[in-house]
This record gives C-alpha cells, sequence and structure tokens, in this order.
C-alpha cells in the first residue's frame, strides 16, 4: 500500500480549495492518505484537514513557520516525508506549490510532476502541455514523488465523516531559513476568491481602458456576485493588476459559469478557463477564437451590453 502525503495550504483560518483537490487526486493515487498542515497556533486548521478523509493529521506548529517562507517549509515537508515513508508528497499547483514543491523535490532527491489532471490505473500521471492543447503521460521512476496538482483536475474532497486522529510533529533544532519575512502585502477585496469563485466575469483588451473595467466591467461583476478575471493582454496593458490574469500563466480557474467580455481567445488564456461549466462570451468580432469553446456567444459592441446585462441581472435579483 502505497503512502501519500498531501501538504495542506491555508489562508484566513481555512484550509484552501486547492488542497482539497490535492486531497482528490491523492485518493486516487490509492493508499493511505496523511495530511500535513505547517505554521504557528494551527490547530483549527488541523481540525478542518482532520474531517477532509485522511488517515492522520501532521501538525508541525512552530514559531519558524508562522510566516511562508519557501526555503523552511520546504526543508519541513521533506523532513515530515522522510518519517514518515512518504512515497507520494502531494500539494496542489498554486503559487505556494509552484514555489516550494521543486525545492521539496530537490531535497528528497525526488523526481517531479507539476499541474497534473489525473492518476491513471498503471501509475501513470496525467498533465496538459503545449497550453493545455495536449495532454502528456509521465512516469515517475524514483522510488520518491513529488507531485502538484491542477486545481480544477479533480472534484475537492469535502469534509465529512469522522475526525481522523492529529500526531505533532518537531521541526528540527537546527532547520533554518536564509530568507526573511518583510511583509505579506495582500489585495483587499470583497469579491470571491478568483480561484474558488463559482461565477467569474474577465475583461479583455477590448475594455480599452482600467476605466472601463471599474464603469463597465465592474457593476456586472457586483451584480452577479462574481470574482473579476482578466486575460494577459489586459494586464499587460495595465488596465488591471496581475492578480487578476487568468490563463496560461496566471491562475487556473473552472467556475460553474465564466463570462468573457472583450477577450479575444488566445490560447493561453484557454488554457485558464477552458474547464469552466458554461462559459458565456461576448465580443463584437464573430471570428473571435473564444467562440470555439463558448456555450453562449454573444456578437455585439461590449460597450452597449454589458451595462444592458447589468441592468437585467440586478431587475431578476430584485426579483
Amino acid at each position: 500500500m502505497s503512502k501519500n502525503l498531501v501538504y495542506i495550504e491555508h489562508a484566513h483560518g481555512k484550509v484552501q480549495k486547492a488542497s482539497q483537490v490535492a486531497l482528490a487526486a491523492a485518493n486516487k493515487v490509492g493508499g493511505d492518505t496523511a495530511a500535513l498542515v505547517l505554521g504557528q497556533g494551527v490547530d483549527e486548521i488541523a481540525a478542518q484537514a482532520a474531517k477532509l478523509g485522511v488517515s492522520k493529521v501532521i501538525v508541525v506548529d512552530d514559531a519558524r513557520l508562522e510566516n511562508y517562507l519557501a526555503d523552511i517549509h520546504a526543508k519541513a515537508v521533506a523532513q515530515v516525508a522522510k518519517a514518515e515513508g512518504a512515497e507520494n508528497v502531494v500539494a496542489g499547483a498554486t503559487a505556494i506549490g509552484k514555489d516550494m514543491f521543486p525545492r521539496v523535490a530537490h531535497a528528497l532527491e525526488a523526481g517531479m510532476a507539476s499541474e497534473i489532471s489525473d492518476v491513471n490505473d498503471d501509475g501513470s500521471l496525467v498533465r496538459p502541455t503545449y497550453a493545455g492543447n495536449a495532454m502528456a503521460t509521465v512516469t515517475v521512476e524514483t522510488a520518491v514523488k513529488v507531485i502538484t496538482v491542477r486545481g480544477t483536475a479533480f472534484e475537492a474532497v469535502e469534509p465529512g465523516g469522522s475526525d481522523a486522529p492529529v500526531e505533532k510533529a518537531e521541526l528540527a533544532a537546527d532547520v533554518a531559513s536564509k530568507m526573511r519575512f518583510v511583509e505579506f502585502a495582500e489585495t483587499k477585496s470583497d469579491r470571491p476568491q478568483l480561484t474558488e469563485a463559482a461565477i467569474v466575469v474577465s475583461g479583455g483588451r477590448g475594455l480599452k481602458s482600467g476605466e472601463n473595467f471599474t464603469e463597465v466591467l465592474e457593476p456586472l461583476v457586483d451584480a452577479m456576485g462574481a470574482a473579476m478575471g482578466a486575460s494577459r493582454a489586459a494586464v499587460d496593458a495595465g488596465f488591471v493588476p496581475n492578480d487578476l490574469q487568468v490563463g496560461q500563466t496566471g491562475k487556473v480557474v473552472a467556475p460553474q459559469l465564466y463570462v468573457a467580455v472583450g477577450i479575444s481567445g488566445a490560447i493561453q488564456h484557454l488554457a485558464g478557463m477552458k474547464d469552466s461549466k458554461v462559459i458565456v462570451a461576448i465580443n463584437k468580432d464573430p471570428d473571435a477564437p473564444i467562440f470555439s469553446i463558448t456555450d453562449y456567444g454573444l456578437v455585439a459592441d461590449l460597450f452597449k451590453a454589458v451595462p444592458e446585462m447589468t441592468d437585467e441581472v440586478k431587475k431578476l435579483k430584485a426579483g
């Protein structure tokens, strides 16, 4: 029976959905799955993880882990993985997962498969390549395998059942960081988190300016209770900050509803949202590539269509 260790990412006192997806991937690998929680004062996170169908939760509660620093967190993951004899060390392919887990692979002298989207019956792993236009089947041949999981690939494990036991582990006294935590400059928003929202409304270069994102797109975003996203072209043009970017080099999303406004549909953007359950596009160009993957497409001037759509959404919500 294989032994899996899943790193539990958390923020604002909650387990992140990406870690619940990583747990689902570990379950498909099969075997015994333990969850790993790192930080300081993380008893509540451990309690949440214990309800996610794992065999146990391992907690490393240490002041050195209070704030995320890639090197010391990677060392902590590697230390626990070695102590547990883990064969598969797994995390979500988030910004932290992408930053930390290559270091974990190095520390464990392990092969790594990043952003996997499926696990085959023979243990081989499936991951996207060429901006998601092809899927590669890969086999990691080292004794320990390090894996990150695409956040849209599996249905997230939901809490339920009996609580798993929680065990404490000590971080080795000589483990230190060469990095220094300065500050966490978090973007504050009342909107849902982009990677976890049920509805995402994204704007592209067709909006022409940052002011139009504010005046035209944001009213629709807020009327729908959605998260706001953007194409790389809009980000590169300086219309919106890069934390809103959806695509191959941005965030990968798969909401229940994705609305693309003024987005032509470059391959890099499609790679980040094509797994959305329902896709709607508004674009004045009938030949825009985005229409090739939409469920509903509207060929129209967005500066006329979006305010009309916003008004109709508000009317529906008003009853």
